[in-house]
């Protein structure tokens, strides 16, 4: 049986005559929290969206569960998808809707149940996700914080497998951020699922991850638990998680000398 929920391999993606992906290949287990890591633009938005089958590879392939994404019809495709649940990089509420609504959208665009009861549902998830008395509210009442465990609420509704996350800490304060980080390590805890994320926040990898990956000029370079990377002696991930440099770093094909703004 193949181990891995996630299974990444030789992925290549080209935009044009901009090389995004040269080659990916990554495992993430079941259970696991796996975090992505690289500059910006690294890849990083680019292979979060193959995971979850919005784009297309022109090689490789993706498996979830050991289905290629790669091969499936739309609807196959569609259905695939429904194992997922996303907290995107600025929440992307519907600024029309209300708080609960938002959270279940789901349930009411595929009308599997009554309004109060798809409110008591929403109520539900979003106490689950430390927000209470927020559900008559709208998304531009709420704080940037507050958006971001709406987006959480609203990711896990359907009850996922695989959770994927675009720079969660992204735009909050360290107060904040290191909440959405809690509760990140919660999900996994609480309802035992897989997990990926992409960052650039060192602070948030080290803290919600089991491994992190590295993604370099396309490829995964490295891969480890959050000891092994901050102890790495490979010279390129050690730029980065420092934010200082002792040799250059190339970032969407230009070479860096000196400090490496990882922002």
């Amino acid at each position: 049986m193949n181990r891995y929920v996630i299974e990444i391999i030789d992925l290549h993606k080209s935009f044009g005559t901009n090389y995004v992906l040269r080659g990916a290949d990554l495992g993430i287990e079941k259970g696991e929290n796996m975090v992505i890591i690289g500059g910006s633009g690294s890849g990083k938005s680019v292979l979060l969206k193959h995971i979850i089958g919005i784009l297309k590879p022109d090689e490789g392939k993706v498996l979830i569960s050991g289905v290629d994404l790669t091969s499936l019809k739309e609807d196959e495709l569609y259905a695939a998808r429904k194992k997922f649940g996303m907290l995107f990089q600025m929440s992307a509420l519907f600024d029309s809707l209300s708080v609960w609504e938002n959270v279940a959208f789901g349930i009411l665009r595929n009308k599997k149940m009554p309004d109060k009861e798809a409110k008591a549902f929403a109520i539900e998830k979003l106490r689950s996700v430390g927000l209470a008395g927020v559900e008559d509210l709208m998304p531009a009442e709420l704080s940037g914080g507050m958006k971001k465990r709406v987006g959480l609420a609203r990711a896990i509704a359907h009850e996922p497998e695989i959770l994927l996350y675009d720079e969660p800490t992204t735009g909050l304060d360290p107060i904040m951020a290191d909440a959405i980080n809690d509760l990140i390590v919660e999900m996994k805890n609480n309802l035992s699922v897989t997990s990926v994320a992409i960052t650039h926040d060192m602070n948030s990898a080290y803290k919600i991850a089991d491994r992190i990956a590295m993604l370099y000029e396309g490829k995964i370079i490295e891969t480890g638990s959050p000891d092994e990377i901050k102890n790495t002696s490979n010279p390129i991930v050690r730029q980065f998680i420092t934010g200082s440099a002792s040799g250059p770093i190339k970032i969407q094909g230009v070479h860096y000398e000196g400090n490496f703004n990882r922002t």
